[in-house]
């Protein structure tokens, strides 16, 4: 059978929105609430399959329980729809499908994730059967009904740029809308918006080009405060304890003030809900925060509040109380971050009862399939912190850091990606990311550093991290369709920097216009992470990762037929790295610079010399050991740290790492639940990349990775360092490759099982430099006796 293109569907819903209002500003987010009732009749079962979009963002509920939230985030070329199967939570008689769809208006409330087209839209489309009997026809059309939102103003938030905060007058609020028992006859007819989803006539592509959600929604879950840290203008006690943690109500006087900060034990992700009873007239504030802060500004210990406050944006909700509904509810329309909330509530007139506050966690639903455990206990902390932060860094794209930006960059997504390979054996966020980055392109060949985005933004580096990254996929999953996809775009951001090329050999200086970041470091603070501030040099750091882009390109294209491609890039690569190695080398120091006759070094510029093999063997070694032996050297930072232990792992010293995990263990003191963006300015609680123990635990200290590409064949080498026994999983393709290594602490000898080969030729690595191939079995015993730790 012949496949159907997705853009090729043939769609008969129509595109819907409200009618226009006089006076409404055009440019400002705006709400509308959608109805569609429809009969099922007795004892026949029923089958609805719905495919829904909108722009900018919808809720969809059947029967008052929300079952879907989008859609997926997507671009200008791609606005992609949810298909969701509605059959199970169908009943007998009346039912009603129901979406809150919200409309980012060209103001500054609208989130720089979010791509949006100017006007507004709702799309549903999807029939009702009875067995093969087609019943009802419930596509977006003139059968539905609206209602303009008049109760929620979005205001600009400041320090992110993640969307706007909402004030909210709960009087104004259509309570109950999304109920069946609701009555809409009030409600005014919809308006089809004139944009078809089908193709246009002459190859005219729309405003909204349709495509299918790549990856599975996101995870909803009910969750409440673990405890009350403090507060005001109320008695302390036991009910007000039980109330952080949901398990009372809160009964507040008439013209009473009260603030109540609450933990969540750990920084998450959710939609707040507030609920209510009686306290017309109330407003009640909430202020989310990843920490406390001092005068200073300074966070120190994330568990003490003891002089200190929490500063952020703050939602604010007008309570209704109106005797009609009395009862009312309210959640936010998009996710907030926090670790802490600041609740300030103003009792008007009518005494308030807050019946709950408490959030509907959200994210990715990764399944975590790893594990470890080692003889070293603050690896525990780090393990399970690392697995918290790379779960809030991902939605329905990856982020950078899910507080303050949201933004999916590809240095951070590169990392991000790899910690979800072994943790969770899952890579459909990864490849949806990959074609994200491949859609940024410039008509000049380079990538958005961060994309989608509403703001273009481009580090050059970043685009030779998405080639890395096509490779990791390459190497962990072997789909070499998916590398044919992208080589035209590899070969264009190469191109790009071919065409960056000196006369002295090098990539030339990034143009000012453009950020040539490398990392967070304080001696490249002022510069914000350039190695050479204000000097159009080139540098060394860029140079060497154009040659590993040009490795991993070479592996790439010879993989996939084209060898005479992959033998011009190996050339270009040695080419560049001769040339590093004679304008950059220092004989007196046996460092690299960090630019062509700069008096300036870091570890940066070394590791990546190492990575690119211009250094190799004995060399590499050395160059890695006065890398980390030389303190005046610009040191790396969670951003880099990933990279250094690559480096030190290739030159054959990867022993040497297990004194570099200060950098996590000082967060663990700190009482942080996920790692920081960076030691410099410590922005952000939450930043995806710092979780580096994901690979480090199964790919280095169990030893798991893949001797070729999709696991084709397995490799174990375990690095035993100081500890004395670890065990644990690491996801494959294939499945869970369980590890157990000992050292028996009166033989001295070295104990390793493996499990969950599944027949796949494996190739063991031991600690004492000797190797073993094993072809066709499941379980690998062995016992040797150590001469020595490799």
């Amino acid at each position: 059978m012949m496949k159907i293109r997705e853009e090729d569907q043939t769609w008969s819903a129509q595109w819907i929105w409200a009618q226009k209002k006089d006076g409404s500003n055009p440019t400002a987010s705006r709400i509308v609430y959608f109805r569609r009732e429809f009969h099922l009749p007795p004892s026949r079962k029923c089958r609805l399959v719905v495919d829904v979009s909108a722009n900018s963002r919808y809720r969809l509920y059947l029967n008052g329980e929300s079952v879907a939230f989008g859609p997926c985030r997507g671009d200008r070329w791609t606005q992609y729809y949810e298909t969701v199967d509605l059959s199970s939570k169908l009943k007998e008689g009346r039912n009603v499908l129901a979406a809150k769809v919200l409309h980012y208006g060209e103001d500054d409330t609208k989130p720089f994730a979010i791509i949006s087209a100017p006007a507004g839209a709702f799309l549903l489309q999807g029939n009702l059967y009875a067995e093969d009997d087609l019943l009802e026809e419930l596509s977006t059309n003139d059968s539905w009904r609206c209602l303009r939102d008049e109760a929620v103003v979005f205001q600009p938030q400041p320090l992110t740029v993640t969307g706007g905060l909402e004030r909210v007058d709960g009087g104004l609020l259509p309570h109950g809308w999304e109920r069946v028992d609701y009555d809409d006859t009030r409600w005014s007819p919809v308006e089809a918006t004139g944009e078809s989803p089908n193709p246009g006539t002459y190859g005219i592509v729309g405003v909204w080009p349709l495509a299918p959600r790549p990856i599975p929604l996101m995870f909803e879950r009910s969750r409440s405060f673990t405890r009350m840290v403090r507060s005001e203008g109320i008695q302390e006690d036991l009910h007000l304890r039980n109330f952080a943690s949901g398990g009372s109500r809160l009964v507040l006087p008439a013209r009473s003030k009260v603030s109540l900060e609450l933990d969540a034990g750990e920084l998450v992700n959710g939609f707040l809900r507030v609920a209510t009873d009686g306290g017309r007239g109330s407003e009640i504030r909430f202020l989310c925060s990843e920490s406390y802060v001092d005068s200073e500004g300074r966070k120190g210990n994330r568990n003490d509040h003891v002089g200190k406050t929490l500063c952020g944006g703050t939602d604010s909700y007008r309570v209704g109380g109106a005797d009609t509904f009395g009862s009312e509810e309210y959640e936010t329309f998009q996710f907030r971050t926090f670790r802490f909330v600041r609740l300030d509530i103003e009792v008007a007139e009518v005494p308030l009862t807050l019946r709950s506050f408490d959030y509907r966690e959200t994210g990715y639903p990764l399944e975590t399939k790893a594990s470890f455990e080692c003889s070293d206990e603050t690896f525990a902390p780090m393990w399970d912190i690392s697995v918290r932060t790379l779960q809030r860094c991902m939605y329905e794209t990856y982020v950078d850091c899910p507080y303050y930006e949201q933004l999916q960059y590809i240095m951070d997504t590169r990392l991000q990606a790899l910690f979800t390979y072994c943790v969770g054996g899952d890579d459909r966020l990864a490849r949806k990311a990959i074609d994200d980055f491949h859609k940024s392109m410039l008509p000049n060949g380079l990538l958005q550093s961060r994309f989608p985005s509403n703001e273009t933004q481009i580090i050059p580096g970043f685009a030779l991290h998405w080639i890395m990254m096509v490779h990791d996929h390459y190497a962990f999953w072997g789909d070499a369709t998916l590398v044919r996809r992208y080589r035209p775009t590899i070969d264009a951001v190469l191109d790009w920097f071919e065409r960056s090329v000196t006369e002295d050999e090098l990539v030339g200086p990034v143009p000012n216009r453009y950020w040539s970041y490398v990392d967070w470091v304080r001696e490249w603070e002022g510069s914000h992470g350039v190695p050479a501030p204000g000097k159009p040099l080139p540098l060394t750091v860029y140079n060497f990762m154009y040659a590993e882009a040009l490795h991993q390109a070479a592996i790439l294209n010879e993989a996939t037929g084209r060898t005479d491609t992959g033998t011009e890039y190996r050339k270009r690569a040695r080419r560049t790295i001769d040339a590093v190695i004679r304008h950059c080398w220092s004989e007196e120091r046996a460092l690299f610079q960090d630019a062509p006759s700069l008096e300036q070094y870091s570890q940066h510029a070394q590791l990546w010399a190492i990575l690119a093999n211009a250094v190799e063997g004995e060399e590499a070694m050395r160059l890695a050991e006065n890398m980390l032996a030389d303190d005046s050297l610009a040191k790396v930072s969670y951003a880099m740290a990933f990279f250094l232990f690559r480096a030190v792992s290739n030159a054959g010293i990867y022993d040497r790492t297990f004194g570099m995990w200060e950098l996590w263990r000082e967060q663990i003191g700190l009482g942080l639940t996920t790692w920081l963006e960076d030691p410099v300015t410590q922005r952000s609680d939450c930043h995806g990349w710092g979780a580096a123990p994901l690979y480090e635990c199964t790919s280095e200290f169990l030893g798991v990775k893949p001797g070729a590409p999709g696991y084709a064949r397995i490799v174990i080498q375990p690095r035993i360092g100081p500890l004395t026994w670890a065990k644990g999983g690491a996801s494959t393709p294939h499945g869970v490759v369980n590890v157990t290594w000992d050292i028996d602490a009166r033989s001295g000898k070295f104990r390793l099982l493996a499990s969950g080969l599944r027949g796949i030729p494996t190739e063991l690595r031991l600690p004492d430099g000797t190797m073993r191939r094993f072809e066709e079995t499941d379980e690998i015993n062995v016992v040797v006796e150590l001469k020595g730790k490799g």
